[in-house]
């Protein structure tokens, strides 16, 4: 029999969303406490009252998870159901395993690949379009892309031009194919990586930065390893320059012009580089979501997070037309339009909520007695028992192990 072939167009559409931010709020007035700076100085240049600092039993991981598990239930999925798991984030759990292979064991996902994706501040559209493009090509079905970061590990709290800046928390969606029109309808991903002087994080594979030539910054400084560094003023202007294009360029792949789009959901960086975009593409600021003055720079976490309030709070709404756009460090930027609540989250079904429930007790299970059976092994090894073993383990078992030895 011939092979089945896909004939009709698959599009890849959000069914599912949820966030998950710390409950530690630091006021700009508590930063007034930590650094030389204040709360006017901090409005006025970046739209920033207060943002979400991680506590001690939270991380990039746990927020993940967190913000996982509300996508899946808005969506109806079962973690069973899904294909992908994508973790864009600056701020690993590890640098390996990846958090996403954490999420993938928590869930109970037992038939997903999973992957970290790191495109900085961009990372959450990069990672929905690699997700997207494989539920178009039909090689995966449903995926789940996490934008999470814990930024204030990061942070240097004597540096006041970054240490005001960033927030943590994480944002995820749910994708699923469909033959339905709409969902994710362009993408436009770009990166310069000869401003990787401008805003970055050392960290264990780096080159020495005194090493001449080393390209980190420019100014001949080592920044400290683990630590970000920032070139503000160079990062605004490429900011502001990069909204305009990619968007342009994302909604004119799509098919559409600006007048079609009912909103835009930026990166949450700075509100005047927000305020430059609008004046540059001609469109009023409050076409904008904007959640920057609660959460400060969450990453890859802000456009997840801020789509998430806006569907929550009934401003995003089914057929409308969204375009997503971010930049960071790279540098890297991007913008995708898409299609909002096409395909929308399925009726919620009593059944699949127990199961999913039932899923995270058996994952949770699952993982302990797995890593118990391998220490148990491995303390068995390390034993007379085990020199026994194994001894017995390399003797012929049956007739064809004895003829397959001669």
């Amino acid at each position: 029999m011939a092979a089945n072939h896909r004939t009709a167009p698959r599009y890849a559409h959000v069914v599912g969303w949820g966030m998950a931010v710390p409950d530690r709020v630091l006021t700009n007035l508590d930063l007034e406490a930590i650094v030389d700076t204040s709360d006017t100085w901090i409005r006025e240049r970046t739209g920033i009252r207060e943002r979400r600092i991680a506590g001690e039993d939270e991380s990039t991981a746990s927020l993940s998870f967190a913000a996982a598990r509300q996508a899946l239930e808005v969506a109806d999925v079962l973690p069973s159901e899904l294909d992908m798991i994508i973790v864009a984030t600056s701020t690993p759990e590890h640098i390996f395993p990846s958090t996403a292979s954490l999420i993938q064991d928590w869930l109970g996902a037992s038939t997903a690949g999973a992957f970290d994706l790191s495109a900085a501040c961009t990372g959450f559209i990069y990672a929905l379009n690699m997700a997207a493009q494989a539920i178009i090509s039909g090689s995966i079905d449903t995926a789940l892309v996490v934008g999470a970061e814990t930024m204030s590990r990061l942070l240097d709290w004597e540096d006041r031009t970054t240490c005001i800046l960033f927030g943590d928390g994480a944002g995820a969606v749910v994708v699923r194919g469909s033959e339905m029109p709409g969902g994710v309808l362009s993408n436009v991903l770009r990166s310069d990586g000869s401003g990787c002087d401008l805003l970055g994080v050392p960290t264990v594979g780096s080159r020495d930065a005194a090493v001449p030539d080393a390209g980190l910054p420019r100014d001949g400084t080592r920044p400290p390893m683990h630590k970000m560094y920032m070139n503000g003023r160079e990062v605004f202007r490429f900011a502001t320059r990069v909204m305009k294009d990619s968007v342009l360029e994302a909604v004119e792949k799509a098919g559409l012009t600006m007048d079609d789009i009912d909103w835009i959901v930026p990166h949450q960086a700075n509100q005047r580089i927000i305020a430059r975009a609008a004046k540059n593409l001609n469109l009023p600021e409050e076409r904008f979501i904007s959640n920057l003055d609660r959460y400060g720079n969450t990453s890859a976490a802000s456009i997840p997070i801020a789509l998430c309030e806006a569907v929550n709070d009934g401003r995003i709404q089914p057929e409308q037309y969204l375009v997503l756009v971010g930049f960071g460090g790279g540098l890297t930027w991007g913008a995708m339009v898409l299609q909002w609540g096409v395909a929308g989250p399925a009726e919620q079904t009593a059944i699949k909520r127990y199961r999913r429930e039932f899923s995270y007790t058996v994952a949770r299970t699952r993982s302990r007695f797995s890593r118990t059976l391998r220490r148990l092994a491995e303390l068995l090894n390390r034993s007379p028992l085990g020199g026994l073993y194994r001894f017995f383990d390399r003797l012929p078992h049956d007739a064809s192990d004895q003829e397959g030895s001669s």
